[in-house]
């Protein structure tokens, strides 16, 4: 069936072309496998909850029509306000909610910062524009601009609201704006497209704009809201739509409620990182696999201004597809803050592709925590991003990054394994951090099946063919320094605390590994072996001689002396240096130069990327080896080659346009042949 939906129709109807239903709700009621709902223009205030899915041969697709603005808002329009001294005032029944007040449900989950201030999940709307929640009455009426904020002089409008058994009553400033005119909104709906129950699959939803809903925080630990969402569901795809003002999350690929809920907020009988694994295994247990979990497709959507993150999954994202998505001004408010923020924040992205997309002003861009394994990250334009442009947390890989544009002051963070950078032009820092504490799982290749935990001493990295841009006028010294995980703020070694997650780093370029040992150097396993072949350590120094925080292991069994794990080596060959970047010490094949043949223009007012090849012959000179799956080998713990989502060898033969690269691969993305520009719009 093909079913249609218009403001003018009625869901007595049929719901033919010339008797449409009058929601989309409606059409989700009736529709089976095989159908399609195509909707008309308008604004629809409702909540889309797809009764049943589809088949992988059969899918049901919800479509705006074609030329069509067609609007699902998680919001409704206030228009009773009464003026309050320099503000304004409306008082609403609480039964004008249902059974869902935002206004009363406070912000709340596991790895949520919101230093001491209480949030709300409520928004409050001026000229489709998001306020800011205040704390108090006082507050709303002598407002102060936010500096942290993406956007200061409209952190002035503020709003607050007070709840008791009956009422709702919301204060606001306005600046002179006159409320009754139909120009404010309010949050009322968690969700606009998302099953009330999991297991809905093979969906398609294109072509819509949804804004405005009251998610709640989506921790990995919980159950992961999303404006959008599959709902632990199969086959999604979501395309070609416009997704604004979420609350939290704009659209999730992530877990349900079933496997655990903000267990260590509520209980604080175990550490978030032991309620994680539990997750994990509970998700297994319950039938967490390729042929029922994840492998959606998410395309083509242009997503901006949430509070947490554009897209967020936990496990539902495995096996995934994210391409050709401009993702922008996430966590822009800085109202709160917390541990899953970003353009993309994904766990468990096994054998996902993440490519095409241009990410840029959010607090991180692309964030991959716990479990990246088969990860692809390629062809990725990303810059203004606060925190860095891409991290990998916690995962054994392999994790694939080639041909990405990062362009942020801090492109890339790792307190992971087996990471390979290929081909990447790279403008910003790199900082790498061992995570002793925290041991995650691997993976049995191209599967959810578990092949074994352990934590991280850092390395098995690899870096090859890729251009390090360091600005001609950095002040940073060459030495290295720490920063601070979650602010990137320069610390004092005198400052650092085992809560501070403080990262060494350098200014751009692979110099942060020089204490890691390299391809030639003695393996740590290796090590291993000739402690244990010599039947002991080597000798210990005299007492007098012993450093004062050396242990005394004399009389102990000879693995004493492994309790303090060395790094994995890296495998850096063969990348530029510009601008005086700095190479990993022994690095085969670096070329460091003192001035730069690539310059990039970031074009704010016209909304382009421009990147500039002003010296060929620099990187034309530096031809190297064409990067294979052969040259780049297995990721260390999972023992997985760094192969293709769906095992196919890496050749890296072409360039960021698909041109041949032909015997010899030019460093960075692109096959350069001359003097060149290459453009990228965000608009």
């Amino acid at each position: 069936m093909h079913y249609h939906v218009k403001k003018t129709g009625s869901d007595l109807n049929p719901g033919t072309e010339d008797k449409p239903f009058l929601t989309i709700s409606k059409a989700a009621s009736v529709a089976k496998p095989g159908d399609i709902i195509t909707v008309h223009e308008g604004v629809y205030r409702e909540w889309v909850s797809p009764k049943r899915g589809g088949t992988a041969s059969q899918r049901i697709t919800y479509q705006a029509a074609e030329g069509e603005n067609v609007v699902i808002t998680g919001a409704e329009v206030i228009t009773d306000w009464e003026k309050d001294g320099n503000i304004w005032k409306t008082v609403i029944d609480n039964k004008f909610f249902g059974d869902f007040n935002p206004y009363s449900e406070v912000l709340f989950g596991d790895w949520l910062f919101t230093r001491d201030k209480v949030f709300h999940l409520g928004e409050v709307y001026l000229n489709g524009r998001a306020m800011y929640e205040a704390q108090s009455i006082d507050e709303v009426r002598n407002p102060e601009k936010s500096e942290t904020s993406l956007e200061p002089e409209f952190s002035i409008y503020k709003w607050y609201a007070e709840v008791d058994d009956h009422y709702t009553t919301i204060y606001a400033n306005f600046h002179g704006e006159d409320p009754r005119n139909g120009n404010v909104e309010i949050n009322v709906r968690r969700f606009c497209f998302w099953p009330a129950t999991p297991g809905v699959n093979y969906i398609t939803v294109r072509g819509f704009t949804m804004k405005q809903a009251a998610t709640q925080w989506a921790p990995p630990t919980a159950l992961q809201e999303g404006l959008i969402g599959p709902h632990w569901s199969k086959g999604w795809i979501i395309e070609n739509n416009i997704i604004s003002d979420s609350r939290c999350c704009g659209i999730s690929l992530g877990k349900d409620e079933s496997t655990g809920h903000n267990e260590w907020t509520t209980l604080f009988t175990k550490m978030g990182h032991q309620r994680e694994q539990e997750v994990i295994f509970r998700a297994f247990n319950k039938g967490w696999s390729k042929d029922n979990i994840g492998g959606h497709i998410v395309r083509n959507n242009h997503i901006y201004k949430c509070g947490q993150a554009g897209i967020v999954g936990h496990l539902g994202c495995a096996f995934s597809i994210i391409e050709n998505n401009h993702i922008h001004d996430i966590t822009y408010k800085r109202e709160f803050h917390g541990a899953e923020v970003g353009g993309i924040k994904f766990h468990a992205a096994i054998d996902t592709i993440i490519r095409n997309n241009i990410i840029h002003n959010s607090y991180r861009g692309i964030w991959l925590d716990w479990q990246a394994q088969g990860t692809r990250v390629h062809n990725n334009v990303l810059f203004g991003n606060d925190s860095e442009d891409m991290l990998v947390e916690v995962s054994h890989g392999p994790t694939m990054i080639d041909h990405n544009i990062m362009l942020s002051e801090h492109a890339f963070k790792t307190l992971s394994h087996s990471c390979a950078l290929v081909h990447n032009l790279i403008a910003g820092t790199i900082s790498a951090l061992n995570e002793l504490r925290r041991h995650t799982p691997y993976h049995v290749p191209h599967s959810t099946a578990i092949a074994g935990m352990t934590n991280f001493t850092g390395g098995d990295d690899r870096y090859y063919n890729n251009i390090f841009l360091r600005k001609k006028d950095d002040p940073r010294p060459d030495e290295p320094y720490y920063e601070s995980f979650f602010s990137n703020e320069k610390l004092d070694p005198e400052e650092i605390t085992p809560f501070s997650s403080a990262f060494l780093s350098y200014p751009v370029g692979t110099a942060v590994y020089n204490d890691y040992p390299g391809a030639d150097d003695e393996k740590p396993w290796e090590q291993i072996k000739r402690i244990f072949e010599s039947g002991g350590p080597p000798p210990k120094p005299k007492k007098e001689e012993k450093a004062d925080n050396e242990e005394d292991t004399e009389g102990q069994p000879s693995y004493v002396s492994l309790s303090k794990p060395s790094p994995l080596p890296v495998y850096i060959e063969n990348n530029v240096y510009f601008n005086r970047a700095i190479p990993y010490k022994k690095e085969k094949g670096a070329k460091v130069y003192e001035d730069s043949g690539i310059e990039y223009t970031i074009d704010w007012e016209n909304k382009k990327v421009i990147i500039e090849i002003t010296n060929p012959d620099m990187l034309i000179e530096n031809a190297a080896e064409i990067i294979t799956t052969e040259i780049l080998g297995f990721g260390f713990h999972p023992e997985q080659l760094f192969e293709k989502p769906d095992g196919s060898p890496y050749r890296f033969d072409t360039d960021f346009f698909g041109n041949p690269r032909g015997e010899k691969a030019i460093p960075g993305p692109f096959q350069v042949t001359g003097k060149q520009k290459f453009e990228f719009s965000f608009k």
